[in-house]
């Protein structure tokens, strides 16, 4: 069969339920939902090894799984699979790893990631295909290309700060695509962002510095995400803002992916590379 089979990791969380609600759609006919993973599915673990035919002619629903690797094991007979995973920073880890074990593709949206994590995710990917991006949307990652011409034209007199905002429940800050938004604007101005992110002020902290980046953070309420970038001049301010007006929009950017990783043999992806957009950094 030429479908291609989706494992969702994170099926029970509103990231989860988004893309198994777009699966549905007729838009996506070379996808089909094979499995969900979710520690909440530990009354429902299926026992029984899944085919794609029988999910295809209506005989079961998609199976559920506490974990990945129950999933993997019991979709064995299923060759052409992929894996979206929206989890946790630690979660993700050892997804990518089971992942890498029984070289599935996988989509990765989770965020937190250090550098040694990224470079763990690399080294997964030399064995299977693996697209890692902290925003999955089209807007975001316009925007960074946009946020790093902006501050090349600007140049240094321009103080660079980044808000975001995000719901109550949101367990890492800052977020992912706040970061990729600052590092943008450090690698343009070949600044290490280690040395130059202040994260929040309080107290006397003096004035600020040439080549600080400054990023804060909002939790509250059930905000799916907004990001401003301010560029301030001694004369005039640039803001630009994205709002997520829908979780569909992340969901859309992960399907995506998982198309585009139809064909891949290896190798460490981001978002845009499925997008084909010009990559500055």
């Amino acid at each position: 069969m030429d479908k291609t089979a989706v494992i969702v990791c994170g099926s029970s969380g509103k990231m989860g339920q988004s893309i198994i609600s777009l699966l549905k759609d007729e838009q996506y006919q070379d996808l089909i939902l094979i499995g969900g993973v979710d520690i909440n599915n530990s009354e429902n673990i299926t026992k029984e090894s899944i085919n794609l035919k029988d999910i295809e002619d209506k005989k079961i629903s998609f199976g559920k799984f506490v974990t990945l690797k129950e999933a993997l094991h019991f979709t064995s007979s299923v060759k052409n699979k992929v894996i979206i995973d929206f989890t946790s920073r630690q979660s993700s880890l050892i997804h990518a790893e089971e992942a890498m074990l029984y070289s599935v593709p996988i989509v990765i949206g989770s965020t937190g990631f250090n550098d040694e994590d990224i470079a763990k995710i690399t080294g997964f990917a030399k064995h299977m295909p693996v697209v890692l991006s902290g925003n999955m949307s089209l807007g975001i990652n316009v925007l960074l290309n946009t946020v790093y011409d902006i501050s090349k034209y600007l140049g240094k007199d321009y103080d660079c700060e980044i808000i975001e905002m995000h719901h109550r429940h949101k367990k890492d800050a800052p977020s992912g695509t706040a970061l990729m938004l600052a590092n943008a604007v450090a690698e343009e101005r070949k600044l290490d962002l280690k040395e130059s992110a202040v994260y929040g002020r309080c107290g006397e902290i003096g004035e600020r510095l040439e080549n600080e980046i400054g990023i804060s953070s909002v939790r509250a309420g059930d905000i799916i995400g907004e990001h401003k970038v301010i560029f301030a001049g001694n004369d005039e301010v640039i803001e630009i803002t994205h709002k997520a007006i829908s979780r569909n929009n992340f969901a859309k950017g992960a399907i995506k992916a998982a198309l585009w990783l139809k064909d891949k043999k290896m190798g460490f992806y981001d978002m845009r590379d499925v997008l084909g957009l010009e990559k500055h950094l």
